[in-house]
């Protein structure tokens, strides 16, 4: 079946939803419905309160209804012929102003007794939609338009694919998602919160995730001095006439927070780090023969999200991004891009992430005059630089209309979390409009002024966003370097207790993380202890272990390895943590 086949199905079911719901809540408003990844959506303004106990209700009447409907039949309307069939609704009515003030045609479909408003982009015959194709997932809570400002509407959401068989692996897929969702385990696994209280979108790293979050820090900084980059560290406020300057006010307002006024002056919780990079390069002037200049820093943002569009460590309002930009000559632009892509494949196999994403070109729309600044010739350049070293490295990607930044073109490198959902991981761009708006220079081997090109990029990403898909990615089972406790030492009873903080010591003197169990319990329920925290290595010590100055080693992956001599161990141990063996 063809991708706009099922989409048009899954938008069709949409409107069956609908349907369903208006039959039995009446006086229930519907907003919007779309089709989505793997299905479905209404937003609905319910008469009563729904759980999901009521799907199943729901279902039913669908496939009752979809019994009597045949096709859908289109007909364009004025507005008000729109606005009077729809008086009651007020979330209709507002997106038929909408399409009435930009000039678009308002269009309604019925199938049976159902009429709604909509484009378009459904089945031929409803005969296409089987009953065992869709099934009712979950119901949540959505606000319309996705402003906490405005009515918060009742989301019910749909799976809808090919085939029965489709539908079930998809479900089966899911189930073994909701084991490896970071929202789940994170806490689970005393990684990290986020407290209503301290605010929605601000994650906090417990001990254990400030354990990860240190070796992420460290890895990036290695990896950046290896490869030629300068650490700096600028503050987390910009003034307004700095975000003037880059065009931050004109084009990123709507993800910046609103000003915070000191004795007068303006300033902001900065979005990004590149104007505060720009400044630190003006502080000198610049030979060609000292570029590309590479400035690096793990710094704090702050970005405006939306409460609906919140999720987990993924998509937060302050986190901390591997940043860095460089300043290149033009001559310099290609060749050095290309290293910046080899860095982050890099950081991407010490992860283990290398087999699980996908790479887009990241491309303008000249079309939207609003998201991009209006200069052909610096996006047409900027774009064709970015395409050629591209090919020239040789990875497969796609490209994607009206997703660049709006100072240049990206390279975005794309994975889905537990939930099926692509994010963006890493990103690099290249930026030819920023040194224009700041009148950036460097001497040129003839003598002359002239500008350099700017490249944006993180090394391993957003340290939160990164660390809830090395969570899913793992299923919180970390690899031995990342892990915030490596071993745990588990005594079988009181007597030998000495023993163990005896290798408890040696461990922690050679810099392994390692916790001692010595709970009043059984072995067996301290084993369940530890795996349950997934937790790399168990040092089992009893007698004989004590006698032979050794530890029984059961491995997370391998289970039991038998009895290994101390000295052995940690060989082994730090063998994997210095390679960093995924």
């Amino acid at each position: 079946m063809s991708e706009n086949k099922i989409e048009h199905i899954r938008h069709s079911l949409a409107h069956l939803l609908g349907a369903a719901v208006l039959d039995l809540y009446p006086g229930s408003k519907l907003a919007i419905g779309p089709a989505i990844d793997d299905g479905f959506y209404y937003d609905i303004d319910i008469q009563g309160v729904i759980s999901d106990n009521d799907l199943p209700k729901i279902e039913k009447k669908m496939r009752e209804l979809l019994k009597t409907w045949k096709t859908f039949e289109g007909r364009e309307v004025t507005s008000l012929e729109a606005k009077e069939l729809f008086k009651d609704n007020p979330y209709k009515n507002e997106i038929i102003e909408e399409l009435s003030d930009k000039g678009e045609k308002i269009t309604l479909y019925t199938s049976g007794k159902f009429t709604d408003l909509c484009r378009g982009g459904h089945v031929e015959s409803v005969r296409d939609i089987k009953p065992d194709m869709f099934k009712l997932s979950r119901v949540a809570g959505a606000y319309w338009r996705g402003s906490e400002k405005n009515p918060q509407l009742t989301r019910i959401y749909g799976w809808a694919f090919n085939s029965k068989k489709e539908l079930g692996e998809y479900v089966a897929m899911l189930e073994e998602a909701k084991k490896r969702d970071h929202k789940k385990l994170g806490p689970e696994l005393d990684l990290f919160l986020i407290d209503e209280v301290v605010g929605k979108g601000l994650p906090m790293w417990t001990p254990k995730g400030t354990i990860i979050k240190f070796e992420l820090e460290n890895f990036t900084r290695e990896l950046e001095k290896k490869c030629g980059y300068e650490h700096v560290s600028t503050p987390y406020l910009g003034g307004e006439k700095l975000y003037q300057m880059s065009g931050h006010l004109d084009h990123y307002s709507q993800n910046m927070y609103a000003p915070i006024d000191m004795d007068g002056d303006k300033f902001y919780l900065r979005p990004m780090a590149c104007p505060h990079h720009i400044r630190m390069y003006q502080r000198r002037q610049w030979s060609y023969r000292e570029l590309p200049v590479r400035y690096a820093e793990i710094a704090d943002y702050n970005r405006y999200e939306k409460s609906g569009e919140l999720m987990g460590m993924i998509r937060v309002r302050k986190f901390q991004l591997t940043d860095a930009h460089l300043f290149v000559t033009p001559e310099g632009l290609k060749d050095e891009f290309k290293r910046v892509a080899g860095m982050i494949i890099e950081g991407m196999k010490a992860f283990g992430l290398l087999g699980i994403v996908s790479y887009r070109f990241s491309k303008r729309n000249p079309e939207n005059k609003e998201k991009y600044y209006p200069d052909d010739e610096l996006w047409n350049q900027a774009e064709s630089t970015m395409k050629e070293a591209l090919d020239e490295i040789g990875i497969s990607y796609k490209e994607a209309l009206d997703e660049a930044a709006f100072y240049g073109p990206k390279l975005d490198i794309q994975a889905k979390n537990a939930n099926g959902k692509e994010d963006t991981l890493f990103t690099a761009q290249i930026d030819f409009l920023l040194p224009e708006k700041f009148n950036m220079e460097y001497i040129a081997a003839d003598g002359s002024k002239k500008r350099p090109v700017m490249i944006h990029r993180s090394t391993i990403g957003s340290l939160e966003r990164t660390f809830a898909f090395l969570i899913e990615h793992y299923a919180g089972a970390f690899p031995v370097w990342l892990s915030p406790v490596q071993a745990v030492i588990l005594p079988i009873s009181d007597n030998q207790n000495e023993w163990a903080e005896k290798v408890y010591e040696e461990l922690k003197a050679e810099g392994i993380r390692v916790e001692v169990d010595k709970n009043n319990e059984t072995l067996g329920k301290k084993i369940r202890a530890a795996e349950l925290q997934k937790i790399p290595y168990l040092l089992v010590i009893g007698e004989k272990e004590e006698k032979a100055k050794s530890v029984a080693v059961r491995q997370r992956s391998k289970g039991d390895m038998g009895q290994l001599k101390l000295e052995k161990f940690i060989k082994k141990i730090k063998e994997e943590i210095i390679t960093k063996k995924p």
